[in-house]
């Protein structure tokens, strides 16, 4: 079963900034679904489980869509753990929004949320993110959770190598420094932009007017490409 992560660099649900985003999402889940109605799980723990962010998700997938959707609310409450992974089970894809990325890791871990969400990408669940929900699979991101305004590296889940940067086009002088500094290769998704990742191998980007930039800088120069098949 093909393991895949949609991971989306940034853009507001509300406004359809992603719209051709969620419609490449909202076609493979169906595809999934076959007869079925398709069903979308989201996920906004980085937003503290913020409920507005939820209803646009709703309001974008349902409407727009007619895909079915739930939520998965883990934030200052006791969990009923068998009714939650109903809930994994059910679905075609699953959303996980933006926010605090470090916050959402620690609370995924301390839940055992994590645990489920591991469980569905083996067995071939869709997941897609935006922002923190696009970066925590990697193995380091770029991001100012720790101290609000201030970017640094912090340590993602591992599951797909490298670094990464959400936004790639609102911090793009910074993050180039780190790179170039550290002479790394990395990930910067722009918003509007998508990385469709399969068995932990980056395949095609998916633009909603954004850019998926690789950057290599291994040998000491900054090197830049547009992502848009296998490199």
């Amino acid at each position: 079963m093909n393991k895949r992560i949609i991971a989306i660099g940034g853009g507001e649900l509300k406004t359809h900034q992603t719209i051709a985003i969620d419609e490449y999402i909202a076609a493979e889940a169906k595809k999934k679904a076959g007869d079925r109605r398709a069903c979308g799980l989201f996920v906004p723990t980085a937003s503290h489980d913020c409920m507005p962010y939820y209803n646009t998700f709703h309001k974008i997938y349902t409407g727009l869509f007619n895909i079915k959707t739930d939520v998965a609310l883990i934030n200052n409450r006791e969990i009923d753990f068998e009714r939650m992974r109903l809930k994994f089970e059910k679905a075609d894809f699953i959303y996980v929004g933006g926010g605090d990325t470090v916050y959402m890791i620690e609370k995924w871990r301390e839940s055992g949320l994590l645990t489920l969400i591991g469980e569905a990408y083996e067995r071939g669940v869709l997941i897609c993110g935006l922002s923190a929900g696009a970066i925590c699979w990697f193995e380091d991101m770029y991001s100012d959770s720790v101290v609000e305004g201030e970017y640094a590296m912090h340590s993602g889940l591992g599951w797909i190598k490298g670094k990464i940067s959400p936004h790639y086009n609102e911090r793009m002088l910074d993050f180039d420094q780190i790179v170039l500094y550290n002479k790394y290769c990395a990930w910067g998704l722009e918003n509007g932009s998508a990385l469709e990742i399969i068995n932990g191998i980056p395949v095609k980007s998916i633009s909603a007017g954004g850019r998926v930039m690789f950057l290599d800088a291994t040998s000491g120069e900054l090197k830049k490409t547009e992502f848009s098949v296998n490199l």
